[in-house]
């Protein structure tokens, strides 16, 4: 196995090899380094090498799984090497780092960008600060900001530029377990394109979803499937 990257030049090289981006993520997921199957526990899997998956032992539905199952790359078609060098960008930038930033550094769009670091951080949450919602969630979005006219010039400009019809204004896009946590999170637009994923990556299979946004007022998250 490659010494993991500890620089910029180090990860770019380090997570383009596809043998390395397995390597580490199978010694966190499994640091006993026994890989079992996400779907009954089982430890006796066979490693398909041409297919980099594995298949469990036991027969049962889902018995072949990749990396990526049960993790937040799951229905993401984007490849490993994308997904882990952000995410150690996420990690390792003490200032942070923007969706622009991220776009240009691995050469996908603004929203591809944004949609990634958004699921990075949610897994960086923690019980306490974060994590999946369950049961009924309540899903709405609002606008806040100061009005458009009261703007910078320059800041009304930009605004203008990027097309947004929010008269000036953030969207907060909010989810509300009932009789728990809440979720907020700063949204680009209101489409159901960038809505939807999000509440996808914050609740857990099973839960109910009430919306004013999507028709019935009242869906339910499905089970994910393996990828």
């Amino acid at each position: 196995m490659a010494p993991e990257p500890t620089t910029l030049q180090e990860a770019i090289v380090y997570f383009a090899n596809p043998d390395n981006c397995l390597d580490y993520l199978v010694v966190r997921r499994w640091p006993d380094g026994e890989v079992a199957c996400p779907t009954c526990g089982n430890k006796k899997v066979g490693f398909l090498a041409n297919q980099r998956r594995w298949q469990c032992s036991a027969r049962h539905p889902k018995r072949q799984f990749s990396i990526k199952t049960g993790t937040i790359f799951e229905d993401s078609p984007l490849p490993l090497d994308k997904w882990l060098f952000a995410t150690w960008l996420v990690t390792n930038c003490e200032n942070g780092i923007s969706s622009w930033e991220l776009h240009r550094d691995l050469g996908v769009t603004q929203k591809t960008a944004w949609f990634m670091l958004h699921r990075i951080r949610l897994a960086m949450q923690d019980e306490q600060s974060g994590g999946m919602l369950g049961g009924e969630v309540e899903v709405d979005e609002t606008f806040i900001g100061g009005k458009a006219r009261n703007m910078h010039k320059a800041k009304k400009i930009r605004v203008q530029k990027e097309g947004r019809n929010t008269g000036g204004k953030s969207i907060v896009m909010g989810m509300l377990e009932r009789g728990g946590k809440v979720v907020a999170n700063v949204i680009p637009d209101r489409t159901k394109a960038i809505m939807q994923p999000i509440v996808l990556a914050s609740v857990e299979p099973g839960t109910q979803i009430h919306s004013d946004e999507w028709a019935g007022n009242a869906w339910t998250i499905p089970t994910l499937t393996t990828s």
